[in-house]
């Protein structure tokens, strides 16, 4: 976006209409905690049911020493305490895709911004402000809101006689970007989340599957015998259950995160191109 510019004397008479918007963000530290308390709940009580294994730990409690699993899922259980925790990751980055693409899609409007700014250009060309404004409340969205901020400064500075041109066009410029340091934040909010799991996830996989390993060889030296090899099979295969979650897991982060960043560039460069828009438009049009 255009570096600011230092306001020309005078132009300090204008006032803004553009308004701070009021939002919580509890859903950043509530999501986490809630996804992996209920990640435990269904490694605990569904993945690790009693009824899918053969040999099932009566004593119960936090981890239940399950043995013999029945289906391929329940074998995830043994995979350790890592496992509820990774699937813990998995349902935040759900929760998070889903808030963001709630959230992105309403910034994005409900019509096409290329389409939407050309509409807005026809009408200053012709000096029409309140189509254009009118545009505005039909696009709505990030670029939309921008754009109608912008327009009432610029309708403001067609009526002012006591700045100059140049002035003018520094008031909607200003009027410009406070709209858009407004919403910009709200777009990239939560984002970080995204990123973070895509890192943290795999590491976790990771250190899971070197627990579980080291948890085989263990039992590997304790028992020895004929059976040694099946055991040991068996055991890094329950391992290789947390790279799975934690690769699976960080995919889809990285994945979401790059269709988010590449939807809000599209509406920065909207809000860009808005900007540019109404200053150029009021230097010519009002000289």
């Amino acid at each position: 976006m255009a570096e600011t510019k230092p306001t020309a004397p005078g132009a300090a008479k204008s006032i803004s209409s553009v308004q701070p918007k009021k939002s919580r963000n509890s859903i950043s530290w509530l999501a986490p905690l809630t996804c992996i308390i209920l990640g435990y709940i269904i490694w605990r009580f569904a993945i690790g049911n009693a009824g899918n294994f053969t040999t099932p730990d009566p004593s119960g409690g936090f981890w239940p020493d399950h043995q013999g699993p029945k289906t391929a899922l329940s074998r995830m259980y043994l995979g350790g305490i890592i496992v509820p925790i990774l699937i813990g990751c998995f349902l935040t980055v759900l929760t998070f895709v889903i808030e963001r693409f709630l959230t992105v899609t309403k910034a994005t409007g409900t019509g096409n911004i290329a389409e939407f700014i050309r509409t807005v250009q026809y009408n200053l060309a012709n000096k029409d402000i309140d189509k254009a404004i009118a545009a505005c409340d039909k696009q709505k969205g990030a670029v939309g809101n921008v754009m109608k901020a912008g327009l009432r400064k610029y309708r403001e500075m067609i009526s002012n006689n006591e700045l100059s041109t140049e002035q003018k066009v520094l008031n909607i410029q200003k009027e410009v970007e406070e709209a858009t340091a407004l919403e910009l934040p709200m777009l990239e909010k939560n984002l970080v989340f995204l990123s973070t799991i895509a890192s943290v996830a795999t590491l976790l996989g990771l250190l899971g599957t070197v627990i579980g390993m080291i948890r085989s060889f263990a039992s590997l030296a304790e028992t020895g015998g004929s059976d040694a090899s099946s055991h040991l099979s068996q055991g890094i295969s329950e391992a290789l259950y947390n790279t799975a979650l934690g690769i699976g897991t960080s995919a889809v982060s990285i994945i979401m995160y790059n269709v988010f960043t590449t939807k809000i560039d599209a509406i920065t460069y909207g809000i860009d191109e808005s900007g540019f828009t109404l200053t150029q438009s009021f230097a010519s049009n009002y000289k």
